[in-house]
Formats: C-alpha cells, sequence, structure tokens
C-alpha cells in the first residue's frame, strides 16, 4: 500500500470522498488519518517532556499585567501590548512559538512546555512576584474548528480549558479572558459549560460573545470565540468598541490593502527591503517603526511547476482546487478568508493575487494584523502553523481597550 505524505497532497487529484489517508506507525500499523477514533498526531515540535523556562526581567511595572498561557507566537499579547499592557510571561508546548514570542516579548519570562505540568508557584517566581491583572488562555482549537475534519466533543483538547480554571482558583487574576474558534458554539454543550466553570472559579460571571475581526481593522474574515471575566462585576460586551464596517462609516481593510505594498516575488525568492512606499492606512500602521531596508520574514514558499501553473490559471477569489473550497487563490479587492494552520504540515493555504505562489511570512502576519516589527521564528512550514493558530492582534487590542476600566 502506498503511503500518501500530507505534503504530496497538491499533486493528488482524486474524489475527496473517496481519498483515504494513510500512516504507518513505527510497529507497521496502517490506519485512516481521518478515523476519528485514531488519536490525532502531534507537531514534532512540541515539549512533551520536562518544562523548559526562562525568567522575565525584573522591573517596576506600572502597566497592568498579562500572563498568557497556551500562547502560541503571542498575538494576543500583541495586541494587549499595543494597548499599554505590560506581558511579563508567555507559555506553550509548541517551541517555534516559544521562540517567536522570545523574540518579541524580550522582557518577559517563558514556559516551553505541557501547560498540565505547570504549577502556579512556578508562574509566580518567574515572574518575579508581580501581581497579575490579566490572566488568558488561548486554548487549543483544533477540537473545535470547522475546518478538523475529525472534530469530535470529546477530542482530549477540549478539555485543556479545565488547566486554565486550576490556574485561575491559584492566581486569582483581576480579569480572565480565554478566546476560542467560533466551532466551539456548535461542539457538544461546550460553551454554557465553560461559562459556567469560569464563573465559579472567579466567582462572577463569566459570558462569551463571537467576535468578527474585520470589525476591528484585521483584514481577514475570521470569528474568534471570547470569554471574559472581571472580578466583582459582569464585563459589558458594548465596551469593545467597533473601528470598521457599516456602523462606523469606515469599510473593511482590502487584501491590497493590507498587503499590495510588499514587494512582488516569484516561487522562493525573497526580499529584505520594501520597494514601494505605504498607500493605504493599515500599511502605514503595519510599517510604523521599520527601516525600509528591514523587510523580515518576506520569502515565497518554493513549489513545483504544476503547483505554480494551477496556482497562475486560477482565478483571483476562486478556488485553486476543486475539493479543497478553502484553498483559494486571494482576490485583491475582498476581506481574506479564515486563515487557518493547516495542521502539523502545512502546505500554503492561499495563492497570492497577482504573483503564481502561495503567501510569504510577512503576508499571513499582514492578514492577521500582526505589525511589520513582529518577527516569526522557525521558517515557512512553521511560521504557517504559528500564524494560522493565532489571535488577530488588532482585535486582541480591541478587547485589552475595553478591558481597561474594570482593572484600573
Amino acid at each position: 500500500m502506498k503511503i500518501i505524505e500530507l505534503d504530496d497532497i497538491d499533486n493528488i487529484q482524486v474524489d475527496e470522498n473517496q481519498l483515504e489517508f494513510y500512516f504507518t506507525q513505527s510497529r507497521g500499523e496502517h490506519f485512516n488519518v481521518w478515523d476519528k477514533s485514531v488519536k490525532v498526531e502531534e507537531n514534532l515540535y512540541y515539549n512533551n517532556h520536562n518544562l523548559i523556562t526562562q525568567k522575565g526581567a525584573k522591573n517596576n511595572v506600572v502597566r497592568p499585567t498579562v500572563v498568557e498561557l497556551f500562547c502560541g507566537c503571542g498575538g494576543t499579547s500583541m495586541g494587549f501590548e499595543m494597548a499599554g499592557y505590560e506581558v511579563i510571561l508567555g507559555c506553550d508546548i509548541h517551541s517555534p512559538s516559544i521562540q517567536t514570542f522570545k523574540t518579541n516579548h524580550p522582557r518577559s519570562a517563558t514556559i516551553l512546555g505541557d501547560v498540565r505540568k505547570v504549577e502556579a508557584n512556578l508562574i509566580t517566581e518567574l515572574t518575579n512576584n508581580q501581581k497579575i491583572d490579566v490572566l488568558i488562555a488561548g486554548v487549543p482549537c483544533q477540537g473545535f474548528s470547522l475546518n478538523n475534519r475529525k472534530r469530535h466533543e470529546n477530542d482530549e483538547r477540549n478539555l485543556l480549558y479545565k488547566e486554565f480554571i486550576r490556574l485561575i482558583k491559584d492566581l486569582q487574576p483581576k480579569a480572565i479572558v480565554l478566546e476560542n474558534v467560533s466551532g466551539m458554539k456548535s461542539t457538544g454543550n461546550f460553551v454554557k459549560t465553560i461559562e459556567k466553570d469560569l464563573s465559579e472559579a472567579t466567582g462572577t460571571t463569566v459570558k462569551s460573545k463571537l467576535l468578527f475581526a474585520p470589525d476591528y481593522g484585521v483584514p481577514q474574515r475570521r470569528q474568534r470565540l471570547v470569554f471574559i471575566g472581571v472580578h466583582g462585576e459582569e464585563f459589558n460586551f458594548n465596551d469593545i468598541i467597533k473601528t470598521h464596517g457599516d456602523t462606523t462609516g469606515i469599510p473593511y481593510v482590502t487584501v491590497k490593502e493590507a498587503i499590495g505594498d510588499l514587494p512582488s516575488l516569484k516561487p522562493n525568492e525573497e526580499s529584505l527591503e520594501y520597494k514601494c512606499e505605504p498607500f493605504s492606512d493599515y500599511q502605514r500602521l503595519m510599517r510604523k517603526n521599520v527601516d525600509d531596508k528591514n523587510l523580515k520574514n518576506h520569502k515565497a514558499p518554493n513549489h513545483p511547476k504544476e503547483t505554480i501553473e494551477k496556482i497562475e490559471n486560477t482565478k483571483p477569489g476562486e478556488p485553486m482546487y476543486p475539493n479543497f473550497k478553502q484553498r483559494i487563490r486571494l482576490s485583491w479587492e475582498s476581506l481574506s478568508p479564515t486563515q487557518v494552520s493547516g495542521g502539523i504540515r502545512p502546505q500554503f493555504q492561499f495563492g497570492h493575487p497577482s504573483d503564481a505562489r502561495g503567501l510569504t511570512i510577512r503576508e499571513r502576519c499582514r492578514l492577521q494584523s500582526f505589525p511589520d516589527t513582529f518577527v516569526v521564528k522557525g521558517g515557512i512550514v512553521q511560521g504557517r502553523v504559528q500564524t494560522g493558530n493565532a489571535v488577530p492582534p488588532l482585535l486582541a487590542k480591541a478587547i485589552a481597550l475595553a478591558l481597561k476600566k474594570y482593572i484600573i
């Protein structure tokens, strides 16, 4: 039997309903990777062994403080920093994500490892006994994601929010924020259960709401489910102020306004400097405090000839593969669809609107509203994992601004 690697998927032309992917385990057993009874294959960059920690800088913090669990590369933390908070610790199991987090938050403490092994006293020690104003968790979303064809309510990753609750009880932050994908709302009774469990843990009323990222300046049609609780009072989601959309008079940010100033590239080409001035407010925001000759993460993926031709022959806004409708060639004049991580060996998800190639990590960052000062570590493949899993910083910033009046 042929073993089909997911990296070969671009050249497979079969009916998706009939396609079965098989992998060989070390003991030689074949299994169907889409079978829900088969445990999900883990990213090889996960640190499932001893915790690896780095202490944060000692300083007298006057800004409200943030600790982020399941931090990934730090999208939520970046948004809170934009809103004037101090991020004092990030924890994640994915080593390239922690490397990226540390690069962009050099004064923060970090924990690389399984949060189930993390005790509150370790967080306190690494953060030099600083008080925690906001405790954040971006619990793993793959078990709830609508893009996960193995999605089901008994996925063990769905219960990791209980680790968040354990640490809430021990750390006693002023406010808590938990976020996940919109698919959680249609997976069992998780939303009501989590609201109840978080309310009991915090001693207050915790509510949730779906937030649409373009309403907050993100050029991507992305929804996140956000739970918020504040000690002593109930958070009002109306305090999260929209910046774009019909009610504001400011149109959503298009793909062209988001990435149109970045240099054109051929497959496997790289540019280390900008070639033109920004021509939209969004581009000016993304390029703030960046030298014109210091462009980071703008290297195009390398594609076989068949893939280049596939992108080239696809009309912008249309799917590149008949059986994978989420993999489209972007259109300049529209919002980007939801960007996903693509699993543990992700291929490119979107074709560039005018170049015959997939997106660079810088372009993926732009679609998530990461500023160009933000540097992603780990290469293109693991960069896709990080950017696809991230919370858009501008969405997180809107949440952070709304929280300020409750905790200061």
